[in-house]
């Protein structure tokens, strides 16, 4: 099992945490919490195998968050001395004793149980910051230099993030963490006389070590091996049709209109109206809870702080709760939200899940997105069964763009690749083709969703949220899904019209 690393615990922890939250508690806060985070980050990208550009990022600071007359006060630091820690909760105190009179809603935080010397650390095998940057990119170059046999250009890149977070508030919760994420990816372009196109790697972003490059998790070479041949594939392809397919849909894709659909959707800050002015609101109102039919019975969704290896999962929150599993969508119906502290008192809901997080020490936390996944069918089919199903439809493969209003509601998705189904049969690639629905009319299509061999776990680096704006990690898990009479556009048609 992985340990934290050594220097991060050297850093003097406690004494900064003690210093802070004593002072907050003699200026009279309600509340008070402590978080002091080391996120370094490393990029590597190539251009037709050769070293384009490197960054290598390490952000080392600590928060203080109060409340304080029913009021947050915020503020951040980066001197590690008992004496600054305290300066930086006087500051954080007399945001909230500054904005008091303008707060039109007291703050008050759901109950959670005291974790007193909690440690975690995600799962994972090598730690990338470990192996020589020389041979990561030599392995992406390596990679490159093969996909280049069969491509025009070949763009690679690999991000890496170890994340380091210690916490304290005033209850007695204290807890250091350890994670580990990796997201390797290529890309290949190709021209021909029908026209340019690109493809890229589906291998999705993981809550893992470098042994995802190294290791039979994934299989890296069978894939970059068919890549060239799919792109050439795709370019002599013929444009879809535009009118009703059925739809067999590959985690591959799903997973984003998940994300989309249902992820930001049920964030209940959203659904309350908090996020209006920047990121929208959501259709899945509060009043509809236990009501909805979001989706067909086939259709279970669950929040889940704590899957192996997923973006988002944490062994505790940014305000100190334990990571969760809990339901979003039961048999279609909507029966829950993600909350953090603040929204699960506010509306009632008893204990926070966990969905606390800040991407760096100089931001406060703001309810973000747990690893929201559509379940598999126990001795469900596979997707060769599922498509086996169809007459006339699309089996799509791969994400591309995605269009969906601000209340989460009408949606547009496109595909890497797109294979016509005729008779039950894979028939061919199409091209210049989107999937448009809302999400209601979409996820009660939804027919059937594959079994536990067809799933995969999904995800991005990059979720934005907030303002100041935020940027979270997480993954999506999802089966292969037929969906039944979904309209399909052709998107060179649409664009010239």
């Amino acid at each position: 099992m992985r340990q934290i690393d050594p220097d991060f615990l050297e850093l003097p922890l406690r004494q900064l945490a003690d210093a802070a939250l004593q002072r907050a508690r003699d200026l009279g806060a309600e509340h008070a919490d402590f978080r002091l985070e080391r996120v370094r980050a490393e990029t590597l990208r190539l251009y037709d195998a050769r070293l384009e550009g490197s960054l290598d990022a390490d952000d080392l600071g600590y928060a203080v968050r109060v409340v304080k007359g029913g009021t947050w006060g915020f503020a951040a630091g980066v001197l590690l001395t008992p004496e600054a820690a305290a300066g930086v909760a006087e500051q954080a105190v007399r945001v909230a004793e500054v904005s008091a009179p303008i707060n039109r809603e007291p703050v008050e935080l759901a109950p959670e149980p005291v974790h007193a010397g909690a440690v975690w650390v995600s799962a994972y095998d090598v730690d990338p910051f470990e192996v020589p940057q020389a041979d990561k990119v030599s392995l992406l170059a390596e990679w490159s230099a093969g996909l280049l046999k069969g491509a025009d250009h070949v763009s690679a890149r690999l991000l890496q993030v170890k994340e380091q977070k210690f916490y304290a508030d005033t209850a007695g919760t204290s807890t250091t963490q350890q994670r580990v994420r990796v997201h390797p990816a290529l890309n290949a372009m190709k021209a021909s006389e029908s026209g340019f196109d690109d493809m890229s790697t589906l291998a999705p972003p993981v809550g893992r070590g470098y042994e995802y490059l190294t290791g039979t998790w994934w299989d890296w070479q069978a894939e970059l091996a068919r890549l060239p041949e799919l792109l050439a594939e795709k370019l002599a392809a013929p444009s879809v049709e535009a009118g009703e397919y059925d739809l067999v849909i590959d985690p591959s894709n799903l997973w984003l209109t998940i994300h989309e659909s249902i992820g930001h959707a049920t964030e209940l800050d959203r659904a309350l109206g908090y996020e209006a002015a920047y990121a929208g609101t959501s259709f899945a109102t509060f009043d509809q809870l236990g009501e909805l039919v979001y989706g067909s019975p086939a259709m279970n969704v669950t929040g889940d702080r704590t899957v192996t290896h997923g973006l988002a999962t944490v062994g505790y929150d940014d305000e100190g709760v334990q990571g969760q599993s809990f339901d979003i969508v039961r048999d279609g119906i909507l029966v829950g939200y993600q909350l953090d502290r603040r929204m699960a008192r506010l509306k009632g809901l008893g204990r926070s899940n966990g969905c606390a997080f800040a991407d760096s020490p100089g931001h406060t936390p703001i309810q973000r997105m747990a690893n929201v996944s559509l379940a598999a069918a126990p001795g469900g089919p596979s997707t060769d069964e599922l498509i086996a199903g169809v007459d006339r439809g699309i089996y799509i493969v791969g994400d591309k763009s995605w269009s969906i209003d601000m209340q989460r509601y009408n949606f547009q998705f496109t595909g890497q690749r797109a294979y016509r189904i005729t008779g039950g049969r894979l028939d061919g690639q199409l091209k210049d083709f989107a999937y448009q629905a809302t999400t209601t009319d979409f996820w009660q299509s939804m027919e059937a969703v594959g079994g536990p061999q067809t799933y995969v776990l999904g995800g991005a680096f990059n979720c934005g949220k907030g303002q100041p704006g935020q940027v979270a990690p997480v993954s999506h898990g999802c089966p292969s899904a037929l969906f039944r009479g979904v309209r399909i556009l052709n998107t060179v048609q649409e664009g010239n019209n």
